[in-house]
């Protein structure tokens, strides 16, 4: 598949989310903020669903014979952390919780990990003042990249965060142009002024070719934390301009106003898209038990 056939079918993802009612629990944000001076003050959730079109039952997809589910849950577990799946399938529930995780059944009709959080965040009933939304394809999530999230929190002006990771010129300018590779730029404080699938800034007056060597690029990490409140006000609202153009949920928030704080990690995380990503990172891990072996 080329590029533009990626992009095309990433757009076509985003749909408008309507308002789900759970006869289980009351969706509104402030009846999750009670009693907040006493709650724990963060919850990792990872959102897991069967069904994809390149990947279909990815969760459950083994890397060195281990759940890749499993695996995010023990890297995320290391942080000391409370963690649960939310998943839309009876075989992830069972996975998980056969590995002594904790799983919520969520809505089949979610059309973003954000949506699927905050569902699975309310029927647990576990206030917390931070939800952190790891994805359920990053098998080699760092503990410490999860930690630099939970440290922008230490602001209590901070509502919304995610990570960011400074480009590698050594990947080359083809890299940096994938649109699939989403971008980012960020103010002095470190909160994100935009993201986009094309490359930002546009450095004027050089030749492309030279771009790499003038300037310090950075893209993005698909992991978010949310202040509890902030996630359920995030998840009323309506698809954006700019979103629609980019198919990036982020700037539905950016332009209604909300503020999303960046970290920066230099640890490197391999997002598993397809079978083939699962084969690069089967050699990936076995290339590092070599070298942990000489």
């Amino acid at each position: 598949m080329g590029k533009k056939d990626s992009y095309e079918n990433q757009g076509k993802q985003i749909e408008l989310f309507s308002l789900l009612k759970f006869s289980s629990v009351d969706l509104k944000p402030s009846s999750i903020n009670t009693g907040i001076k006493s709650m724990n003050k963060f919850i990792v959730i990872i959102p897991a669903r069967y069904g994809s079109s390149r990947f279909p039952g990815k969760p459950l997809a083994k890397i060195a014979g281990e759940e890749m589910i499993v695996r995010v849950c023990r890297r995320a577990a290391e942080t000391g952390v409370d963690i649960a799946v939310a998943t839309d399938d009876e075989r992830i529930r069972e996975c998980v919780e056969k590995a002594g995780f904790t799983a919520v059944m969520t809505s089949p009709d979610h059309k973003s990990g954000t949506d699927r959080v905050y569902e699975a965040f309310c029927k647990l009933g576990r206030p917390a003042e931070v939800v952190i939304n790891v994805q359920g394809d990053e098998p080699f999530i760092a503990p410490s990249q999860i930690e630099a999230l939970m440290r922008c929190f230490d602001d209590p002006e901070t509502r919304l965060a995610t990570l960011v990771r400074e480009f590698d010129p050594a990947l080359g300018f083809e890299a940096l142009f994938d649109p699939n590779l989403v971008k980012v730029v960020t103010a002095d404080n470190g909160d994100a002024l935009y993201f986009s699938r094309s490359i930002i800034p546009y450095i004027r007056g050089e030749k492309w070719q030279e771009w790499l060597e003038s300037h310090k690029f950075h893209t993005h990490v698909g992991i978010y934390a949310y202040r509890s409140d902030a996630l359920g006000e995030i998840t009323t609202l309506q698809r954006s301009r700019l979103e629609i153009a980019e198919s990036l949920e982020q700037l539905r928030w950016l332009e209604n106003g909300y503020k999303i704080r960046t970290a920066l990690t230099g640890e490197p995380t391999i997002g598993i898209d397809s079978p083939a990503d699962l084969e690069a990172a089967e050699r990936w891990l076995a290339s590092q038990r070599e070298e942990k072996g000489k």
